[in-house]
């Protein structure tokens, strides 16, 4: 009889403690609710990344502060002994060149190992999504603002963000999941996010096509919350209108790319070594080891009489995952017998930058897919040739003939970086710099300044609803 009794009261219990959370989840979201501020809290986690979202973030807050100075804005942040107002806001000034207003306010998160790759050794996309939905509910319980912007793809957070009674704006740079990488799954063709073991296999192959099929549909009923979806690319507005069916609330916004501090930057370069510059960060999608055996072939094809040339990567690092990266890439080097002629610039500020630019005759970019490619459009207005990927962004919208000149060139495979490679070295000086002249032409296409006036049009008829 005891046990029989005690049986009885587990699912009574059970009840009971799911009853209270639900209580409790309710009730905290109607008193975020009734507190909201008037305010633009950015949901970005990575404040320290180094990379284009991060220009987007500070060059989105200068635009608001701009725009609507009775708004505060907010970040959100994982990043904790880094990330004060003063800290930030000497940040976007000096790593990008961006100067704010007035330091933004900043909401410090503890829950950000939730949204970590290495948190999720399998399934990971709908790991660390079903993960920042549980930092968004940290974010918006410490601080509810009226609009809650997305800056760093967490589309899985817009419910969420709903819930609280927030309008969501977002900047995608890329979709979570696309189109491609359903078909590549599907032609079992192995890369950083298909593991060689799955594209080899029918039947994990298909588990995994199954997989993202239903990712795809969960990513875009969040992604259908969005009041105003900002893209960056042509490539990511045409997956993302398919994705998320919204395409009355998508606007293509170029990202900000900084043409105007680096075409001042002379055209002729030294060629006593001639440099190549490699701008990304340490992310496997980046494919920085390509990019090391294109340099090693390309060594062997060039001409003896031309002194040897020299590669530059630089970029930053997120986590100890991108340590380990930059520490394989360096390794990788001395394997191909080309650390000597191999630099590793981990970090650097944004002057730094500029002169490795300005010193650079090409500067090269492998990522399949890369969905727009600050990195590349910096190269042209910077007079540096781009060889990049022959696929979305650069292909689409960045290296295209200007004026009737080419402007760079585009590649598939190891090869054809190569011999792009050896082409820009070997060019005669009076067709690199024609070649040079006609890419920094068609950067002027992606300045802040063009950013800040297509951005400020696309939020305005979000904003300008309850901000004034």
């Amino acid at each position: 009889m005891e046990n029989g009794g005690l049986l009885l009261w587990i699912p009574v219990l059970a009840i009971s403690i799911i009853l209270a959370l639900t209580v409790k989840v309710i009730w905290t979201v109607i008193s975020c609710r009734t507190d909201k501020k008037r305010a633009v809290g950015f949901f970005h986690p990575y404040t320290n990344d180094g990379g284009g979202g991060e220009r987007v973030l500070w060059c989105a807050v200068k635009a608001i502060q701009e725009e609507y100075p009775d708004l505060d804005c907010i970040i959100y942040t994982g990043d904790h002994r880094d990330a004060t107002p003063e800290s930030l806001f000497d940040r976007g000034l000096k790593r990008f060149g961006v100067k704010l207003l007035h330091p933004p306010k900043v909401v410090h998160l503890y829950k950000r190992k939730w949204i970590e790759e290495s948190t999720y050794p399998r399934f990971t996309m709908i790991g660390q999504s079903l993960g920042s939905v549980y930092l968004a509910w940290e974010a918006l319980c410490k601080f509810t603002p009226v609009y809650y912007f997305d800056t760093s793809g967490y589309a899985f957070t817009y419910p969420v963000a709903r819930v609280f009674g927030c309008k969501i704006i977002c900047y995608t740079h890329y979709p979570t999941i696309s189109l491609d990488m359903l078909s590549r799954v599907r032609g079992r063709s192995s890369m950083y996010n298909n593991d060689a073991l799955i594209a080899r296999s029918d039947l994990l192959s298909h588990c995994k096509v199954i997989y993202y099929r239903l990712f795809s549909w969960l990513y875009g009923i969040v992604g259908s919350c969005a009041h105003l979806a900002m893209v960056n690319s042509s490539w990511t507005k045409s997956h993302i209108e398919i994705l998320w069916g919204i395409p009355g609330r998508i606007r293509l916004v170029y990202p900000p790319c900084d043409t105007s501090g680096l075409q001042v930057l002379p055209l002729k370069r030294p060629m006593t070594p001639p440099k190549i510059v490699s701008v990304a960060q340490f992310r496997p999608e980046k494919a920085h080891s390509i990019q090391l055996e294109a340099f090693a072939i390309a060594m062997k094809k060039l001409d003896i009489n031309i002194p040897r040339p020299k590669i530059q990567f630089v970029g930053s690092c997120r986590n100890e995952a991108d340590d380990r990266r930059l520490q394989k890439l360096q390794d990788q080097a001395v394997e191909l017998k080309v650390a000597d002629n191999v630099e590793f610039h981990k970090n650097v500020m944004y002057s730094d930058l500029v002169k490795l630019l300005g010193g650079a005759v090409a500067g090269i970019h492998s990522m399949i897919d890369e969905h727009f490619g600050i990195c590349v459009v910096e190269y042209m207005a910077a007079g540096t040739i781009p060889i990049a990927n022959n696929s979305a962004g650069p292909k689409l919208d960045i290296v295209l003939p200007e004026d009737g000149i080419q402007t760079g060139f585009l590649a598939q495979d190891v090869q054809e970086y190569a011999d792009a490679l050896v082409k820009v070295i070997e060019m005669p000086e009076s067709e690199r710099l024609a070649m040079a002249a006609a890419g920094r032409r068609r950067a002027s296409r992606f300045s802040e300044n063009r950013f800040f006036e297509n951005f400020k049009a696309a939020i305005r008829p979000i904003l300008s609803q309850t901000s004034r």
